[in-house]
């Protein structure tokens, strides 16, 4: 017996080895962990339970016969992040570059039919060179299986990737259909196609960095909703994403003990908003100051940074927050500020994450690019990511609401629960200036006319009363009790129920 369990001993060791010492030493060359080392990070201590440790490719061409590693690239398995249960795989770049096999997809699809069995969000560390080309159509396949069991997974377990070396080719669109992506900057790259292959087809001459590192994907691709210095930072942060989630669509969101007072007065959010209506403000003061103790998870904090959208906590439970900010472009609506907004609104509905809406938007943004580029339809995104999800919806507006972008942004006409506006807000077709400018255009010639034209108008409509008049503002409160106000109103909402007409699925405007 003692010789068995010795052999088993030795088997293990092989396998926890990988690729070999000098592969192991390479990999932290470049400034990067193993896919083990990457584990231990994430996980919590000795929680990591390990399946097929022992599978190999089955391989017989081009010599791969006399090639093969216990593990085939990808380790698996269950562990806990603060006691809670995750499945995850890591690639791992010291046997075969990573590179995904049969055998290595067959490990992949069985984990994420052993998380979505038992409904426990599932992790994906990527660090490999693509599909492994002695195997041809059988790694194709194997990423076919991979990508119909993310799309199953949709909606139902929490799905995050981190890129944490290359990740090209067929790779790439695992990650693309999971909830999350995050990056490594300097050491994680992604792109369909590399820089050798663009060059003999364009005859353009980039680097892997500037086609797919995290700079471009976390700034103007938007694929990606974070970038961290290294390999542990974007681990710890993975570590906190998932204290937010809850772990699946049906189970309770996680609730936490906190130390901030719901009841707390901030007369600091009095003089927030400016004299000057064109002034900008920061809106992340707002947020800071009605989540528990000014813990905000940013998501695509560098992408479209005309809107915020993040998860945080009121008394304890999560929330998710989406923003106009005005420091940027005045907070305005447009392309990428709605398809960031859209996409994170559903996740949130997705798992009954209550959603809470602050508003200061001037409208959406004007211009030939932003129609050419499908604002219209991109723009409707955003507003039937509102309209469908059925989950608590808190609305406050701060300052401007105007036209569509009013309709929009959570207002009560697309089943806002509830709906607030500080006395500052301003809820109208158009800003005062050019209505009037088209009220009374045959008074342009007068300069004093016009003049007390746009102060009536003021007068009249930039505030929040018309709309409270008509029961679409449910109340106009002081900026000092809006973390009382909002906690309140999710206190009151925990029961809510709404559902949806039945069909297979709906139409988004993609």
């Amino acid at each position: 017996m003692k010789e068995i369990i010795a052999e088993l001993q030795r088997r293990r060791d092989e396998a926890w080895m990988g690729g070999g010492q000098k592969r192991i030493d390479a990999q932290h060359a470049r400034g990067k962990l193993t896919a083990r080392e990457r584990i231990e990070v994430l996980l919590d201590a000795d929680s990591f339970e390990e399946i097929d440790i022992y599978v190999e490719h089955r391989c017989i061409d081009f010599g791969m016969e006399q090639t093969r590693i216990p593990g085939d690239g990808v380790v698996i398995g269950s562990g806990t992040i603060n006691g809670r249960t995750v499945y995850l795989f890591a690639k791992d770049f010291t046997v075969f570059g990573g590179s995904l096999s049969e055998a290595h997809a067959a490990k992949i699809v069985k984990l994420q039919e052993m998380a979505l069995k038992n409904r426990a969000p599932i992790i994906g560390l990527f660090d490999a060179g693509g599909a492994r080309i002695q195997e041809g159509v059988a790694a194709l396949g194997g990423y076919g299986e991979v990508f119909q069991r993310n799309v199953l997974a949709s909606g139902v377990i929490p799905q995050i990737s981190v890129i944490m070396g290359p990740c090209a080719g067929g790779d790439v669109y695992s990650p693309a259909m999971t909830d999350f992506i995050f990056m490594v900057r300097d050491t994680s790259y992604m792109f369909v196609t590399g820089p050798d292959v663009v060059k003999t087809v364009t005859a353009e001459i980039v680097t892997a960095e500037e086609l797919g590192g995290a700079s471009v994907h976390t700034t103007k691709s938007s694929v990606a909703d974070g970038s961290f210095e290294n390999d542990v930072e974007a681990l710890l942060q993975v570590r906190r994403l998932i204290d937010f989630l809850p772990i699946n669509n049906t189970a309770e969101l996680p609730e936490i003990l906190n130390h901030t007072n719901p009841d707390l007065l901030d007369h600091g959010l009095d003089t927030l908003i400016p004299d000057n209506p064109n002034k900008p403000y920061d809106m992340k003061e707002l947020i800071l100051k009605t989540v528990d103790e000014g813990d905000f998870f940013e998501i695509q904090e560098r992408h479209a940074r005309n809107i915020i959208v993040g998860f945080g906590r009121v008394e304890g439970r999560t929330v998710g927050l989406v923003a106009n900010q005005p420091m940027v472009l005045a907070g305005v609506l447009d392309i990428d500020a709605s398809r960031k907004a859209a996409r994170f609104v559903r996740f949130c509905d997705c798992f009954n994450i209550p959603i809470i809406t602050f508003v200061d938007v001037p409208g959406f943004l004007p211009g030939t690019a932003q129609e050419y580029g499908g604002l219209i339809k991109h723009g409707a995104k955003l507003l039937f990511a509102y309209a469908e999800a059925t989950v608590p919806k808190i609305t406050v507006i701060t300052r401007k609401a105007y036209g569509g972008a009013y309709d929009v942004m959570a207002s009560k006409h697309l089943r806002g629960d509830f709906n607030y506006a500080w006395p500052s807000a301003e809820i109208a077709v158009m800003g005062a200036k050019g209505a009037v400018e088209i009220l009374y255009r045959d008074e342009l010639g007068d300069p004093a006319k016009i003049a007390a034209r746009t102060e009536e108008y003021k007068r009249r409509f930039a505030n929040p009363f018309v709309a409270a008049e008509r029961g679409y503002i449910d109340d106009v409160i002081k900026p000092h009790s809006t973390r009382n106000r909002i906690a309140r109103a999710l206190r009151m909402l925990r029961t809510k129920q709404l559902t949806n007409p039945w069909k297979k699925h709906d139409n988004i405007p993609l």
